[in-house]
Parts: structure tokens; sequence; C-alpha cells
């Protein structure tokens, strides 16, 4: 998955050892699973070369990453001129999150 991280996500997750964001659409900082259970604990953090974008290498603690109840937020792939979904999701995320998820 791709997501934001400021100062305090990046110091909580480094505090923590979970995965800590910051919502941009919510304004406020979330550790991945707070919702879902689908959790990451961190088990490796690279930087790159300018050490302005970050890699966390996490267990993913249930089955799905994805607010779509997918594995990966990365399930369309580009072809021919379209996007296909290449997976489906592994639970309802309406009766998790209560709310449409943008499937």
């Amino acid at each position: 998955m791709l997501a934001w991280m400021n100062r305090e996500a990046w110091n909580s997750t480094l505090e923590t050892g979970k995965a800590v964001y910051w919502s941009r659409s919510r304004q406020r900082l979330w550790e991945k699973g707070e919702t879902s259970g689908n959790r990451q604990i961190v088990r490796e953090i690279f930087l790159d070369c300018d050490k302005d974008a970050v890699l966390l290498k996490v267990d993913q603690i249930g089955d799905a990453a994805c607010h779509t109840g997918r594995r990966s937020c990365f399930h369309f792939r580009l072809g021919k001129g379209r996007l296909d979904t290449v997976s489906e999701p592994l639970f309802n995320p309406a009766a998790v999150y209560g709310e449409d998820s943008n499937q």
C-alpha cells in the first residue's frame, strides 16, 4: 500500500513498532488496522537516497491491507487501454467500516 507519513506518524511508528500514518482526509494519525484489525508490524525500515521516501517492510496481521478488502491496494492492472481488476475482496468493507470504500 501507499500512505502518507508526517513527523508525528514517523515518531509513533518508531516508538511502537506498528505502522502509523497520516490521514489527509481525516486530518489525523491512524494506526493501520485500528478499524479493521488488519495491522502492520514493522520489521524493517528503508529510506531512499534523498531520505524523503520511506519503505516499511511489515508483517501484515490479517488478510487485507487495502480498505477495499483486498490483500493489496494495487489491484488494478492497466492492459490494452483499460483497467482490469486482478484480485477479489477478502472481506466486505461495508461490514467493517460501515461506509462506501470505493471498491
